[in-house]
């Protein structure tokens, strides 16, 4: 037991010289600096938000209306929605189309349109579902002109007409909710 002990304590004194002394042989040798090359960081492009930070409550343009609605900015809404009556829908060469007025409750002002159905949705909510019809709207917001999908209802319970939801917003504009009707 005896001369295993001291096997163990002679070798392991055997090591550590060894070891110390591959360390000062590599502590004489001088050791130059490596130099990393400097790396430029590409930072992705923010898009420029032509209409900068608008509110939640913003007013907006069917054409060829000449009167604003006043429209709900929701960037939880993936696509807008509209308030219209007297839906009917035909079929013109052969596609689905819908007939509706609108009516903008705050000016009186009333146009009639025809669009093509360009989808069928529909809108969860929590207690129920409702299914929509979707067309191309022509809307002037913020001095832009835009071709956007609105989906098309009964708003009458809404306190707001139209809806502006992402399918306008992204890109074009920040939404700060403490503001309203920043655009003209």
């Amino acid at each position: 037991m005896i001369v295993i002990d001291m096997f163990f304590k002679y070798f392991t004194c055997f090591v550590l010289l060894i070891l110390c002394g591959a360390c000062q042989s590599t502590q004489n040798e001088p050791v130059a600096p490596q130099i990393v090359p400097a790396v430029e960081v590409k930072r992705p492009s923010m898009p420029k938000h032509e209409l900068g930070i608008i509110g939640a409550v913003e007013p907006i343009y069917f054409l060829p209306m000449k009167t604003p609605f006043q429209a709900r900015i929701d960037t939880g809404a993936e696509n807008s929605s509209l308030d219209v009556r007297d839906m009917r829908y035909f079929e013109r060469d052969g596609e689905k189309w819908v007939a509706f007025e609108l009516i903008n409750q705050d000016s009186g002002e009333k146009h009639h349109f025809e669009k093509k159905i360009v989808k069928h949705t529909t809108i969860a909510r929590v207690n129920e579902s409702e299914k929509r019809v979707v067309v191309m709207m022509n809307v002037k917001f913020g001095g832009q002109i835009i071709k956007a999908r609105f989906s098309l209802a009964d708003r009458t319970k809404f306190d707001y007409q139209a809806l502006v939801g992402r399918n306008i917003l992204t890109g074009r504009a920040i939404v700060d909710t403490s503001l309203s009707n920043t655009l003209h």
